[in-house]
């Protein structure tokens, strides 16, 4: 990778971090505006934007306070850790196509907000259950851990997608020629 590579990288997980510090506690899960950096990222670095997503996550689980309630490998086991999960696979997955057409860009990130959706709400159930020993309907999990985010992640989605058609000729040649999958 090529120091600009690593630069682009870190300055991604700066913002993913800065996102998760701005807040609304709404539910269980607070409304952040990490969606955003982390969709941004993968329209800009493609492929390279794990990388982003991935030293965003370890340093939080190295202990820097960099996660909306901290940091520390004990995160492991705060039920929203899932979503940090579907950040790395939403990253990877948005990353990986060369199409910057709108409705490809549209299409394909919000599959990835659909996969941090499915990712983090498995978690949740999942830690709810095996940790703390709470069930939740399916209806509850639905609503309070989807529908309350979905407007104002899918505006995300489509700022990621307006900021990144304006600085498209600025992105530089390097992220975009990475091979195709």
């Amino acid at each position: 990778m090529k120091i600009k590579e690593m630069c682009l990288c870190a300055l991604f997980a700066i913002l993913i971090g800065v996102g998760a510090f701005i807040k609304v506690p709404i539910s269980i899960v607070p409304i952040t505006l990490q969606t955003l950096f982390v969709i941004l990222a993968s329209l800009i670095l493609r492929q390279k934007a794990v990388y982003s997503v991935l030293l965003y996550v370890c340093m939080g689980l190295i202990g820097l306070p960099v996660f909306t309630s901290g940091g520390g490998i004990s995160y492991v086991l705060i039920p929203s850790f899932g979503y940090l999960i579907g950040f790395i696979v939403s990253s990877w997955f948005v990353g990986r196509y060369q199409n910057t057409n709108h409705m490809s860009l549209i299409s394909r990130s919000c599959i990835g907000l659909v996969m941090i959706y499915i990712i983090g709400m498995l978690y949740f159930v999942f830690i709810q259950y095996v940790y703390y020993g709470q069930i939740f309907s399916l209806s509850w999990i639905f609503m309070s851990l989807c529908l309350v985010y979905l407007p104002g992640d899918l505006l995300s989605v489509f700022v990621s997608v307006v900021i990144y058609k304006r600085i498209e000729y600025l992105v530089p040649h390097y992220t975009m020629s990475s091979t195709q999958p």
